[in-house]
């Protein structure tokens, strides 16, 4: 299939239909573009769409329910669906829409240059022709006019009347113009060959070669229009994948959905913990009584029976169910006891988690303070002193706290346990078997990192819990005079382990810390100098040792010589661990 053999005399179709063709070219790049904008927009009203129905601050104790967390997470599936339609708009502005100009424009240049070399070879064509014309025309004209000269010589000459002068002089112009037409006819001939040679060579060689490279740009954008439609589909597969994951996180948000679950926390949310109230007295009537004071002592049960129900604490303050157990006391004293209990419990919980960072704070402090004081080199140990005395005081302050709402969650249990379960309970006489509190936020007993930190350093006992932080100075900066803070930590060992819970003081002073099984091994990258007070332990380039405690985010790893069975820290970043799988899971 040649353009050039097929359709030779179709100069002036092919050129319509390629402009045709880029046209449509350019008609496809219209529609991939206003693809993207309709994208892009429906991405932007689905984002709108999940902004518009976030839920606001004063709903957020609405979003405890299944239903409404499976809502968030379908609102958060569907901003990532519709982040997927941004990719997919992206993708087809960068692929297949800016290509799509670039070939228009290029396809539109070679068009130009390819029929302007037609146009060249159909003028030299049109050239030849033209001489050929002329070259018959002045032929002709020679012929008619050697012709005329040929019958004027022979009519003189067969005129007696004329001379013989005249006769030689008809006879040299019929010679003359034979000569002229011999000349025109050998010109002719000559053009024709020229012209017909022209005339091959252009409908075999020139032109189909104009219109081989109108096939092929045709051809090329025939093609390219193939593969931007595949580029389309490709980049919508691309994004199926995270499209059904999207689609499967809405489905497992659905069937998140737990009604009970959802019933448990309305019961948990809303319950008081009043006791229903008693049953009302039979009021006897006796003649002669006063009135007054059965009314009286009617009005005074309705009283207390309304007031021992939500409603009728709360009937001046509601406003609705979000506000039905908020309290502005800092010890929740106004709110009913169930609901007195659950705040407590979360503030013990937030309180213990504040005196655990600070725990960690200062031990990683004291790990500075006693590398610059084992290395003046490498900073000045009182930099720190005044953190670590800003530590202290907060940490005194957070026990303090925790105590007083330890005492307070206490007291919060006791009182919910007193109270009978049901009617059927009160009515009865049996009472449901007492249940003592939890201590949350306790940590007797367990063995913490600045412990074993520092059992390490001395080999004794450091406490547990609260003095976890006095061991850890201990082992850091061993309660020196030049540290600073030797009286101020213990002071603070003493608040935590004395005032906390007198009952555990033995614990304190026979604790014993039985020997940690290793979580992996380790390769020293570097060699290391131990300090002077025994917390860190010195080891050479390539030695290999047990990891006992992993870096708990202050830099430090503990480790164990297996020969000598020392013990002591050494810096994470000069050695090269490998955890067992159980120990890594």
């Amino acid at each position: 299939m040649n353009w050039g053999t097929e359709l030779w005399d179709q100069y002036d179709n092919l050129s319509a239909h390629t402009q045709k063709g880029i046209e449509f070219l350019d008609k496809y790049g219209n529609f991939v573009k206003e693809r993207c904008a309709i994208e892009l927009e429906y991405a932007g009203k689905l984002r709108r769409l999940v902004k518009n129905y976030q839920p606001k601050r004063k709903e957020e104790d609405e979003y405890q329910y299944t239903s409404c967390k499976a809502f968030r997470q379908l609102l958060q599936e569907l901003g990532d669906f519709a982040g997927q339609r941004e990719v997919v708009a992206e993708n087809l502005q960068s692929n297949v829409v800016r290509e799509l100009h670039l070939l228009a424009k290029e396809l539109r240049e070679e068009r130009k240059q390819h029929l302007n070399e037609g146009a060249k070879q159909m003028a030299v064509l049109n050239s030849a022709i033209g001489s050929l014309d002329r070259a018959r025309r002045a032929y002709e004209r020679a012929a008619r006019e050697s012709e005329r000269a040929l019958e004027a010589f022979q009519r003189a000459d067969a005129d007696l009347n004329l001379s013989r002068a005249e006769v030689e002089k008809q006879k040299a112009n019929m010679k003359l113009r034979s000569q002229a037409c011999e000349d025109a006819k050998h010109e002719y001939a000559d053009q024709l060959r020229k012209t017909n040679e022209a005339q091959r060579q252009h409908y075999e060689q020139r032109l189909p070669h104009v219109f081989k490279q109108l096939q092929d740009l045709d051809e090329k954008r025939i093609k390219h229009i193939k593969n931007f439609m595949l580029s389309s589909v490709e980049v919508e597969r691309k994004v199926f994948p995270i499209i059904k994951q999207c689609l499967d996180g809405m489905e497992h948000a659905a069937n998140s959905i737990n009604e009970k679950e959802d019933t448990q926390l309305v019961i948990d949310r809303y319950k008081s913990g009043f006791v229903p109230p008693e049953d009302f007295p039979f009021e006897e009537q006796r003649a002669g009584a006063d009135t007054t004071d059965a009314a009286a002592a009617h009005n005074h049960h309705a009283q207390l029976t309304v007031r021992g129900t939500v409603s009728g604490n709360r009937i001046k303050k509601r406003g609705g169910l979000l506000s039905i157990f908020s309290s502005n006391k800092e010890d929740y004293s106004d709110l009913p006891p169930n609901q007195k209990k659950k705040k407590l419990q979360a503030k013990v919980h937030e309180l213990n988690k504040q005196v655990a960072q600070e725990q960690a704070a200062m031990e990683g402090l004291m790990k500075m303070k006693g590398v610059y004081e084992t290395n003046p080199t490498l900073g000045d140990p009182m930099t720190v002193e005044g953190q670590l005395n800003e530590c202290c005081d907060k940490l005194k302050k957070l026990r303090a706290q925790l105590r007083k709402f330890e005492e307070l969650l206490a007291e919060a249990n006791s009182q919910v346990c007193a109270a009978p379960l049901n009617p059927a309970a009160r009515t009865n006489g049996a009472a449901p078997p007492p249940q003592h509190p939890t201590s949350i936020g306790s940590n007797s007993g367990s063995l913490s990192r600045s412990a074993s930190e520092s059992s390490v350093s001395t080999g004794t006992g450091a406490g547990a819990g609260g003095g976890s932080v006095c061991g850890a100075g201990g082992r850091a900066a061993g309660g020196s005079p030049e540290s600073g803070l030797g009286g101020e930590l213990a002071a603070a060992h003493a608040e935590a382990n004395g005032d906390h819970d007198n009952d555990h003081e033995s614990d304190f002073d026979y604790y014993y810390e039985p020997d940690l099984q290793p979580l992996g091994y380790c390769k020293a990258l570097y060699p290391f100098e131990a300090n002077g007070t025994g917390s860190t332990m010195r080891m050479e380039c390539g030695e290999r040792l047990l990891v006992l405690e992993t870096d708990a985010g202050d830099g430090w790893t503990r480790v164990r010589r297996q020969l000598t069975r020392e013990e002591g820290f050494v810096p994470t970043t000069y050695i090269a661990t490998t955890l067992y799988a159980d120990a890594a899971h």
